[in-house]
């Protein structure tokens, strides 16, 4: 640790860094940072920053409130969009209690300690998102609004359009920093654009897309607008998803373990399992994937986003898709997260979910390649399709109800979030929306 100490030293005085951005996440997914000036990097680098933990969404409830944010020296980036004088590099914190121990609350920490099971395995696990989001412009008192930065459509790139611009600057800062980006293309509501991320180890791509929403949010208000991972920001358009491709590989990377040549469709037993885990628990961890109130507008027929509970190979209507691939291209996409969630829970509970599935050989249901939201309920039920949670607050009736959330997140987490999530439920639910008023009062 000494040595690594010294080495990541040399480096930040060869990149000529001013100040070192320590950052981790609450429990919402919200980037949090400390930000440690010249004079204070040796003793930030070897025994980390103390700070306030009851300030932190999700942190407060323990003994005391002094944590420690210990940087893991292995996600040392510099930051491509400070220079000079202001010159900023970024670390990922690993958080513990005053007593030295890993603090339980930490959302990373919960990822990391799946991994490690996974890893003890000879295996990794291996994620890709598509990002997606929002760009809007701002009134005239630099408040954002819900009116869209653009009005292409899909794929739609005009060289002049500021959301064209800002896709090929995200890019080019996503690039410098070895993100390895894929693509960024416009989506289907006006505003809406798509981030790419090539697939990665779990934990490395939960540290970047922490990042990526920083990125986005920054380069937006350089161009004079405002970058939103709200999942329906618009009603009757549209909202934002954040479908993530996953797979189980090897630890040396020489196999897919999700891949078998030969059998029926080419998904390997483990993979079967895996896919029967994901399917069995969902419900349960629907709070995780889309954790929001507004995250249930997203999910309603009609609107590209899944709300039955079936797999598939082609048709994009199921809640899972296996995209065609051979080797190590097969993976399983789940399309209800959404990208205002927290990613080292979402990340945390597909694990934890696919490996309830291995461990309990769970089999899942036949393909369904029909048009789910043209079945009819009877349809439904005799397909055995099982539908999403319709809000957040049924989403958090599954959650308290399932094991596999209880036990992946431990107490400390799984309390806090059903806490949190319950206040903003009950905020909601209490509130009287103009839709209301406009409806029921001339006939009430």
């Amino acid at each position: 640790m000494e040595d690594l100490t010294k080495e990541t030293l040399s480096r930040i005085k060869a990149d000529e860094i001013r100040f070192l951005q320590m950052q981790f996440t609450d429990i919402l997914g919200v980037v949090k940072t400390l930000t440690v000036p010249l004079n204070r990097f040796e003793s930030a680098l070897s025994e980390g920053v103390v700070f306030d933990g009851s300030s932190v969404a999700g942190y407060a409830q323990i003994e005391e409130s002094d944590m420690r944010a210990v940087p893991d020296l292995t996600t040392y980036s510099v930051l491509p969009d400070t220079s000079d004088s202001m010159k900023s590099a970024r670390f990922i914190c690993k958080i513990y209690t005053p007593k030295g121990e890993r603090f339980a609350g930490d959302p990373r920490y919960v990822l990391e300690k799946l991994v490690e099971k996974v890893q003890k395995k000879h295996m990794d696990f291996y994620v890709g998102p598509e990002f997606e989001f929002f760009i809007f412009k701002k009134d005239q008192n630099g408040n954002p609004t819900n009116n869209p930065s653009d009005y292409a459509g899909y794929f739609d790139n005009t060289p002049m359009d500021p959301a064209s611009e800002i896709r090929q600057e995200i890019l080019s800062i996503l690039y410098s920093m070895g993100y390895r980006p894929e693509a960024a293309h416009h989506e289907v509501a006006y505003g809406q654009q798509e981030i790419d991320l090539r697939y990665d180890k779990a934990l490395i791509m939960a540290d970047r897309v922490a990042m990526l929403k920083n990125i986005i949010k920054n380069v937006a208000i350089r161009h004079g607008l405002y970058a939103t991972f709200m999942p329906k920001p618009i009603n009757g358009v549209n909202g934002s998803g954040m479908h993530v491709h996953q797979s189980i590989m090897a630890s040396d990377e020489s196999e897919n373990l999700f891949y078998e040549k030969g059998v029926k469709y080419e998904i390997s037993d483990l993979g079967m399992h895996y896919l029967g885990g994901l399917l069995k628990n969902i419900q349960g961890a629907s709070a995780i994937m889309a954790s929001w109130v507004n995250s249930y507008k997203r999910l309603i027929p009609g609107y590209e986003a899944p709300v039955y509970i079936s797999w598939a190979n082609k048709n994009r209507t199921a809640l899972v898709r296996v995209p065609a691939g051979e080797g190590m291209r097969k993976r399983m996409e789940l399309r209800c997260p959404d990208s205002a969630g927290n990613p080292y829970l979402q990340f945390s509970a597909m694990l934890a979910m696919g490996l309830d599935g291995i461990e309990h050989k769970i089999t899942p249901p036949d393909p369904v390649e029909k048009d789910i939201f043209h079945m009819t309920p009877e349809e439904r039920q005799q397909e055995g399709i099982a539908s999403m949670p319709e809000s957040l607050g049924e989403a958090l009736h599954h959650f308290r109800n399932s094991r596999i959330m209880k036990e992946t997140f431990g107490d400390h987490i799984f309390e806090n979030f059903i806490t949190v999530k319950q206040r903003e439920w009950d905020s909601f639910r209490s509130f009287v929306t103009e839709w209301e008023v406009k409806r029921y009062l001339p006939m009430l």
